[in-house]
């Protein structure tokens, strides 16, 4: 396999892990920025209150997306299996 393919091939697989894994990251981002200004404007310093809205939103973001994500990945596995085939 000549070096320019191989190349190729590394690049489009890092921007798939970045395009699969972007929306969960994004999700528990903006949940842990609202709780965190609730908690801030309440005073109420709880460290569950900081990390269970954020698993919980990421578990339904996981669940919501999960068969895009595994349809990208196995599409992307067909592609290199085919390619090196």
């Amino acid at each position: 396999m000549p070096t320019a393919l191989l190349v190729h091939h590394a690049q489009e697989a890092l921007l798939l892990v970045v395009a699969v894994s972007l929306p969960a990251l994004a999700v528990g981002a903006l949940v842990g920025l609202v709780v965190a200004a609730i908690q801030a404007a309440s005073q109420v310093q709880d460290a569950t209150l900081a990390y269970l809205p954020r698993l919980l939103a990421v578990i339904v973001t996981l669940a919501l997306l999960g068969p895009w994500m595994g349809g990208a990945i196995a599409t992307f596995a067909r592609n290199m299996f085919a390619a090196g085939g």
